[in-house]
């Protein structure tokens, strides 16, 4: 009897689950209440971003996870492998259906590489992403746990560009680039939650060290300038990231490279000492 209990215990705690952060939902769900969720539908992507193919799912709305999703500013999306997508609330109550697609242990999805792991167990897919513009980078997958969070600036503030500049110039139409398809593996001045990719401020900015041509051209397609064993950076071409936008981006990108060692968000904050 003790053997059995203890071999279901080991079960359960391997059991893959999704953890939950908001004020009025603060739990860890594991994926077989997931699945038995009366929400759960078999949903089909004809255009996933992380298999490149059409791909079948069961899958549940993502309103039908977290409750109250319109009240958040922001949700924040953590991988298993430090990969951290933070979308605008406005976003995941918009027309392109977020769903969270969940792996079922009977029918495991196929490995994103050979040998490697699979999208799962928890992947955020969409289907209707051409209704508001969905990137890429807005379909995190081997999700770990989903959480309220503030926009990126009102955190990280050592991203923001030069105050003084208008709200609406290239710097700051860049930051809002930068923050929707780059802070996914990237930070700036230390300042993020991802931990993928290298800080693109610290210690050195790629327009520093990048010929302008040759910075677009890796941005468009980062293979056709270097690639090495594991490279995971994805390419972004105008369908994604607009030939304006990447002009934005470039100027957001130069305009950081002059404000370096900016404050980190808990030193911006801290109380002035007498």
């Amino acid at each position: 009897m003790a053997a059995g209990i203890l071999a279901a215990n080991v079960a359960r705690a391997a059991e893959p689950a999704l953890e939950l952060h908001f004020p009025n939902q603060k739990q860890v769900v594991p994926r077989s209440e997931l699945l038995k969720n009366p929400a759960i539908r078999t949903i089909v992507i004809p255009e996933d971003v992380a298999y490149k193919r059409t791909m079948t799912y069961r899958a549940l709305p993502l309103k039908a996870v977290v409750r109250n999703l319109e009240q958040a500013k922001a949700v924040q999306f953590k991988a298993q492998d430090g990969f951290v997508a933070t979308l605008p609330a406005s976003l995941l109550t918009g027309a392109s259906q977020p769903w969270i697609a969940i792996e079922t242990p009977n029918a495991p999805w196929p490995e994103l590489k050979p040998g490697g792991h699979s999208a799962g167990a928890f992947y955020l897919v969409w289907l209707s992403p051409e209704r508001s513009g969905v990137g890429p980078e807005q379909w995190p997958y081997q999700i770990a746990s989903i959480s309220a969070a503030q926009a990126l600036p009102e955190t990280h503030p050592q991203i923001l560009p030069e105050p003084s500049l208008p709200k609406d110039s290239a710097e700051y139409r860049g930051l809002q680039v930068y923050s929707t398809h780059c802070a996914s593996c990237h930070r700036i001045n230390g300042g993020g939650e991802a931990s993928i990719g290298p800080d693109l401020n610290l210690p050195f900015n790629p327009t520093e060290y990048f010929q302008p041509a040759f910075l677009r051209r890796y941005i468009r397609d980062p293979a056709s300038v270097r690639s090495w064993s594991g490279m995971t950076m994805p390419g972004f071409p105008q369908t994604v990231i607009s030939d304006p936008q990447l002009n934005d981006l470039l100027a957001y990108l130069r305009s950081m490279a002059q404000r370096k060692g900016e404050p980190k968000a808990a030193e911006a904050k801290a109380p002035a000492k007498n």
